[in-house]
């Protein structure tokens, strides 16, 4: 009898270990799923800077160093972009984004500062469309980045918790996740993209 309440015992607390895991392991793909969905927006983002800046590089021919400064800006932030979706638990990739999104983002404020001054420009009907998707697309970041660090909030809260720290350290793969914030002061404020005369 005895023996079979020591059983009892021990296969509750695996019982209680497991669920821990198990739920270490439903927050750390809450962080996977809501990085892919700022991964799809940034992505999208990508995607309209190339069109943006050839819109751009007919009006602005003596403008070539920021036309080109954006190019790479956008390269950059794909390459860590790509390296953090492949990880998005990895701290270092998240920085690498955030450091690159910040170089993009500094990039196009310049882009849109300059562009004030061709009239011709801002009256181009594919520019304008272009500066509305790419506001559309700049809130929705926003949102999902929002999203994303609430994501990382739960999943770090849960591994401090004690006994969770425990099972967290013990069985491997998990590790804080790295907040999204936006530490370079000119991607802070948001890209102003309206060419309102």
């Amino acid at each position: 009898m005895g023996f079979l309440i020591f059983l009892g015992i021990l296969v509750g607390i695996a019982l209680f270990f497991i669920s821990i895991y198990n739920k270490l392991i439903a927050l750390k793909e809450r962080v996977s799923n809501a990085w892919a969905q700022i991964d799809v927006q940034l992505q999208r983002r990508y995607d309209l800077i190339p069109n943006l800046v050839e819109t751009a590089k007919g009006y602005m021919a003596h403008e070539k160093d920021t036309l080109e400064a954006v190019i790479n800006a956008r390269n950059s932030a794909v390459s860590a972009g790509q390296a953090a979706a492949a990880n998005p638990n990895d701290p270092n990739a998240i920085q690498g984004v955030m450091a690159a999104e910040g170089q993009l983002t500094g990039a196009l404020g310049r882009l849109f500062a300059l562009a004030e001054a061709y009239p011709d420009l801002k009256a181009n009907q594919t520019m304008e469309q272009l500066m509305e998707e790419l506001a559309t697309t700049e809130n929705k970041i926003s949102f999902a980045r929002q999203s994303y660090n609430d994501a990382v909030m739960q999943y770090n809260v849960y591994q401090d918790q004690f006994p969770n720290n425990f099972v967290a350290s013990t069985f491997g793969g998990h590790s804080k996740a790295e907040m999204y914030e936006v530490d370079n002061e000119e991607a802070k404020e948001a890209i102003k993209v309206s060419f309102d005369n």
